[in-house]
């Protein structure tokens, strides 16, 4: 069973920084590849950053310098540390899932399984 739970969202200032936390089962942060969505108001879903199936990071172009995807095997976490916060990084923030397909992971944005999501506001 896929079980994500998010937390570490909030209100910040532009220019500050959050570090989001996903809690995976044992079974998901095992056998499946794992990433950050998020979705604003009004707007399409973005893939924000995952692990490939080699350990390689990928980010989207409006976080890359800005964002850092980091896991600690140990307690089956996921970690998206977000620094100079901007206010168009506003969204609900997701922890998702997929299974590998052939050895490699699909795109973030098409990942199946998502968690509750924890809400990221930044403000002027």
């Amino acid at each position: 069973q896929v079980q994500l739970v998010e937390s570490g969202g909030g209100s910040v200032q532009s220019g500050g920084s959050l570090r989001l936390s996903c809690a995976a089962s044992v079974y998901t942060y095992s056998n499946y590849c794992m990433g950050w969505l998020r979705q604003a108001p009004g707007k399409e879903r973005e893939g924000v950053a995952a692990f490939d199936s080699d350990g390689s990071t990928s980010y989207a172009d409006s976080v890359k310098g800005r964002f850092i995807i980091s896991q600690d095997n140990a307690q089956n976490t996921l970690y998206l540390q977000m620094n100079s916060l901007k206010p168009e990084d506003t969204a609900m923030y997701y922890c998702a899932a997929d299974p590998p397909y052939g050895g490699s992971c699909p795109p973030v944005g098409d990942f199946g399984y998502w968690g509750q999501g924890t809400q990221v506001t930044v403000s002027t």
